[in-house]
């Protein structure tokens, strides 16, 4: 038996807002910004396919170093994770930076803690 449809109403609309927050790499003059926004232009899938983006999802520079999508379709944060790790392994800022949700919907790009790790290196 198949399962019950609302007919005659529209689907809910959706809008998630996600800021992936580049400003600590971008002040060091390491990372792009608009640069990494037009990789996300490029790659973001909609509907299995990319450069689909419409309206749906509308991608903007927010800030000195912020990068924020607007999204009227359920979308993925870890998707955006995702792009972001990519475009860093692209830049080969991998091993310098990583991306860290600091709370629902904001991601942050943060160098490795490296000085901490030499402390304790020293202390051996």
């Amino acid at each position: 038996m198949a399962p019950a449809v609302a007919r005659g109403r529209k689907a809910q609309k959706v809008t998630q807002k996600f800021v992936i927050n580049a400003s600590q790499p971008a002040n060091d003059k390491i990372f792009d910004v608009s640069a990494f926004e037009k990789f996300l232009h490029d790659r973001i899938k909609v509907e299995g396919r990319v450069g689909n983006l419409g309206d749906k999802v509308v991608i903007s520079q927010v800030g000195d170093g912020k990068v924020e999508v607007v999204a009227h379709i359920p979308f993925s944060g870890r998707y955006l994770k995702y792009l972001t790790k990519k475009y860093l392994k692209k830049q080969q800022l991998r091993d310098w930076l990583r991306v860290v949700s600091t709370s629902k919907g904001v991601y942050e790009l943060r160098f490795y803690n490296v000085a901490s790790e030499e402390a304790d290196e020293d202390e051996e």
